[in-house]
């Protein structure tokens, strides 16, 4: 195979791929506030926003949330909240223990696989995590996981149309400050897909950092 080939071949799948992804078929699922407690057998509230390749806000959907934990399973529709592409759903975890929460955006087969969620028995204390394993959590709730591709631990497959995100390639300010305004820190893509401003607080940025340029934790446990 002359080198001249091989270029026009790999040329050709860059443009397949690209063209792949632009037509429509994925969708980026980000939790806009992952709960810091979850008691068993009071309701959890979960809004989340639906983005066409990660930028376009996606109305007129009908997601459903699914909680499973050993052999119980409870699910929950979800409806338009006030903003496009935002929804919100309601669901009641029935026990204490590992619950697994997906969300199925509506959006072709887009979906996203919540780390496991520890849910307390009433009157309990849930154990602390770290800023590490908080921004392990944050980096799957907040969709970073659908287009990075990482080591992260979870079932979500990534598209990996952004950088692979592995610790102190890029400095801590540097990502802090992708993550706090990406529009302005990061340059134009060929492709047209660009990051977008999840409006992320301070304390979810610093456990993002954390997360990202510190040791991998040691579980995945909420």
């Amino acid at each position: 195979m002359t080198r001249k080939y091989f270029a026009l071949m790999l040329t050709a799948a860059v443009v397949l791929v690209t063209a792949t992804m632009n037509a429509g078929g994925w969708a980026v699922v980000t939790v806009d506030d992952l709960p810091s407690r979850v008691e068993a057998g009071k309701p959890l509230a979960l809004t989340f926003t639906v983005r066409q390749h990660g930028v376009t806000p996606t109305p007129g959907l009908k997601p459903m949330v699914d909680a499973v934990s050993g052999g119980a399973r409870v699910t929950a529709s979800a409806a338009a909240a006030q903003k496009d592409g935002q929804y919100a759903a309601t669901i009641t975890l029935p026990s204490a223990g590992k619950w697994v929460v997906t969300i199925n955006s509506g959006f072709v087969d887009s979906k996203l696989t919540l780390l496991p969620l520890t849910a307390i028995a009433p009157g309990t204390q849930a154990p602390p995590l770290s800023p590490a394993d908080q921004g392990q959590h944050l980096f799957v709730a907040k969709g970073c996981v659908t287009c990075h591709e990482n080591n992260v631990g979870s079932p979500n497959v990534s598209t990996r149309v952004g950088p692979q995100l592995i610790p102190r390639k890029y400095q801590d300010d540097y990502v802090a400050r992708i993550l706090a305004n990406p529009s302005a820190t990061l340059p134009p893509r060929a492709d047209g897909l660009r990051m977008p401003d999840l409006n992320l607080k301070q304390g979810e940025i610093a456990a993002l950092v954390a997360f990202i340029n510190g040791p991998a934790p040691v579980t995945a446990a909420r």
